[in-house]
């Protein structure tokens, strides 16, 4: 069976399982929201800086939820548009596929561009550790654009509703504004966000042009937007917003969001 290592463990997170274990048991610590979500919005860097944000966003999803996520992040180096097909590995242990669903998503497979990237593997093991009998399709995005959000918002939708599934929640991995004043990756953030109270993904798109937010995956959320609204979410909701600097005590920042699609 073909799988995908984990390559950035002992650098986004730990690769020692029991310290892993203990680390992702205090985020989620107290974190019970009592919701449902249809899909979530959680930040993808190092774990000292945004794990406490991301437990939030998977505290959005029943600890008892035992189908398959689709998880869409943004191609750091931009590379095209591909889905991977494989099993992923964690230090945890393996998440499973969901080949069913992910041969039904009418995208070409390309595992070696899932190789190096980081913002698709770093959700791995919230997704082992929360939800262990859970499945994956993970879809890596290259262009971003309104235009390109929804023709791969489509072909998600089409799958789901050809294979007649109705046990699958959505994950758009981002981080928010980078390297920028704290006060103003707050405020810049927040205002782009709120576009996303009412899931109106172009007035997100104006926002994040208007303020030059350096959000590295607006593409995914709006397609995570656009598929769960069309799945019947009416409104996204902040759970939690917080920065690198809350931890470093750093001036520059990069900012991260956990968001509630519902």
């Amino acid at each position: 069976m073909k799988i995908r290592a984990c390559e950035v463990a002992g650098m986004f997170y730990p690769r020692d399982p029991h310290h892993l274990e203990q680390l992702l048991g205090k985020f989620f610590h107290g974190k019970e929201t009592g919701l449902d979500a249809r899909g979530i919005i959680a930040p993808h860097a190092g774990y000292p800086y945004s794990g406490e944000t991301a437990a939030w966003a998977y505290s959005a999803i029943p600890a008892s939820f035992a189908g398959t996520f689709i998880l869409i992040g943004p191609s750091h180096r931009g590379l095209r548009t591909c889905i991977s097909r494989v099993a992923w590995e964690t230090p945890l242990g393996i998440v499973d596929s969901d080949p069913e669903l992910a041969s039904a998503i009418e995208i070409e497979a390309d595992e070696v561009s899932h190789q190096g990237e980081h913002s698709l593997e770093v959700q791995m093991p919230f997704i082992k550790y929360r939800f262990p009998r859970a499945r994956i399709v993970p879809i890596l995005m290259g262009n971003q654009d309104y235009r390109s959000a929804g023709y791969l918002a489509e072909l998600v939708l089409d799958a789901i509703r050809r294979t007649n599934r109705d046990d699958i929640r959505v994950i758009a991995s981002s981080d928010f504004s980078h390297y920028v004043p704290a006060a103003l990756a707050r405020e810049n953030d927040r205002y782009a966000i709120a576009a996303l109270d009412d899931l109106n993904v172009q007035e997100f798109y104006r926002r994040v042009s208007e303020r030059e937010v350096s959000a590295c995956g607006v593409g995914p959320i709006a397609v995570v937007c656009l598929v769960c609204q069309a799945l019947g979410a009416r409104k996204g909701q902040l759970l939690f917003y917080g920065t690198s600097g809350d931890v470093t005590g750093d001036p520059t920042v990069v900012g991260y969001g956990a968001i509630a699609v519902m």
